[in-house]
């Protein structure tokens, strides 16, 4: 090389300068990305096409008062003038590519018409499947094509809460579709005073992100764009203090109302919990189709009739595909071992029925309805009439006598003669039902209709 050496780095040089391209590249790449594309904007797109708008309608009775009293005090007979008109407007959550949407109850009661607006423009009419004012979660179904799919949220997991992380509220306030505030988690475990709630959740979360009315039903996020709670009410007395109900209330609500027995009226008998973890089995009804077919607490589900459900919501579906009286297997996991059962659903009315209740009080009851009622004198209706007493039995027992009116059990109001049933088969042999009855006034008696409880010591 004619005498000339190359010059040779020191390792160290050429770390330094390995160091010197990186920061350059680092620098290059920071100029140009976006600096408003933030933990918090990617959140928001992730989760903006789940968020849904949603409007119902109600029909109304718009005849005029005075000509309705002309004609009835004439005896001509009124047609009522109905009219269908809007009656809310609040937001939901998409939390299924089928189309299941989360709302609250009190945005979509007594509606009979509901309306879903996508983010991108779809109008798809909706019906609701199942929800209750004491949890004040409702679930809805889009009437959509078999072949459309959504975008579901995802879940966050039970009470993986960070007090003072940044949350998201997305919705329709005051009908303004696709709005988002953001704020921090307040409180995991707040409750506004007011006794004449009926909701039985006492750990909402609190937040300062702007909820507002049509906000109700909407998603809560957190910067994982996961939902962690449904919006549900705002501290009129105060500022910046919004209300959701937390991911597992959701869960638990879920879980107990969508089910066979909820949507289907069949007897499956074991709860599964819903959300983000895997499908355990979380309860077993004693001599249910589950027990019956080898179900037991604490099973992870894996398979249903040979699918794999990726969340609760498949997992309902297939086994409400099954029908009644048809086997449907499972494959379960239990003790780090997998195993089939199978598991026979039942129609509800076969098994919680009048011979039921006969076999564990010995009454004989009858719905009564407002024609029966008006046939007895009764100046109500609802419930069980007794129309006869078993002798030596718990109901004679416990001085139940003819023409009482069962209206519940244990202070909770049984409707329909299946909720009956199923709080009386809840209950062990030996156990006490207090059935709360409406007793008529007996014969001589100057003293009107009574009310009251009737502890039974059941069969």
């Amino acid at each position: 090389m004619n005498g000339i050496r190359p010059k040779v780095f020191p390792p160290r040089c050429g770390v330094r300068l390995a160091l010197v391209l990186a920061a350059a590249l680092l620098t290059a790449r920071a100029q140009t990305a976006d600096v408003r594309r933030d933990a918090a904007v990617t959140a928001v797109e992730r989760v903006m096409p789940s968020v849904v708008n949603i409007a119902t309608t109600t029909v109304v009775d718009n005849t005029d008062p005075f000509f309705r009293w002309r004609a009835e005090f004439f005896g001509y007979r009124v047609r009522p003038q109905l009219e269908e008109v809007p009656s809310s407007v609040g937001s939901g959550v998409v939390i299924d590519e089928s189309g299941y949407v989360l709302t609250n109850e009190h945005v979509v009661k007594g509606a009979n018409r509901i309306w879903v607006k996508l983010m991108d423009g779809r109008e798809i009419e909706a019906e609701r499947v199942t929800g209750t004012t004491k949890t004040d979660v409702a679930l809805l179904k889009m009437k959509a094509k078999d072949t459309e799919k959504f975008t579901p949220v995802r879940f966050a997991a039970d009470d993986d809460l960070l007090l003072g992380e940044t949350v998201i509220t997305l919705g329709n306030p005051f009908g303004l579709g696709g709005s988002v505030s953001k704020g921090i988690l307040s409180s995991k475990s707040r409750r506004p005073a007011r006794e004449d709630s009926p909701l039985d959740v006492a750990d909402w979360l609190q937040t300062d992100a702007a909820i507002n009315p049509g906000n109700s039903g909407g998603p809560l996020i957190n910067l994982r764009g996961e939902l962690i709670g449904l919006n549900v009410a705002v501290f009129r007395e105060g500022q910046g203090i919004g209300f959701a109900i937390p991911i597992k209330r959701v869960n638990e609500a879920l879980s107990r109302y969508f089910t066979p027995e909820g949507t289907k009226a069949l007897w499956f008998g074991a709860r599964v919990r819903s959300g983000a973890s895997l499908l355990e089995v979380t309860a077993v009804e004693t001599a249910s189709p589950a027990d019956k077919g080898g179900l037991r607490l604490g099973d992870t589900i894996l398979q249903v009739a040979g699918k794999t459900p990726r969340n609760f919501i498949e997992f309902m579906r297939e086994l409400n595909a099954a029908g009644a009286d048809k086997p449907v297997s499972l494959l379960i996991r239990r003790g780090g071992a997998q195993q089939t059962v199978s598991v026979r659903l039942t129609p509800e009315s076969d098994v919680f029925n009048a011979d039921l209740v006969r076999q564990k009080t010995g009454l004989h009851v009858q719905k009564l309805t407002r024609d029966l009622a008006a046939n007895m004198g009764f100046p109500f209706y609802g419930g069980f009439v007794v129309a006869e007493v078993d002798k030596d039995s718990p109901g004679a027992e416990a001085k139940m006598e003819k023409y009482f009116v069962i209206r519940g059990v244990d202070n909770q109001p049984t409707v329909e003669l299946v909720e009956l049933g199923r709080a009386l088969h809840a209950k062990k042999p030996g156990d006490t039902a207090r059935l709360n009855v409406i007793a008529p006034p007996k014969r001589g008696s100057f003293g009107g209709f009574r009310e009251g409880s009737v502890p039974v010591k059941l069969k």
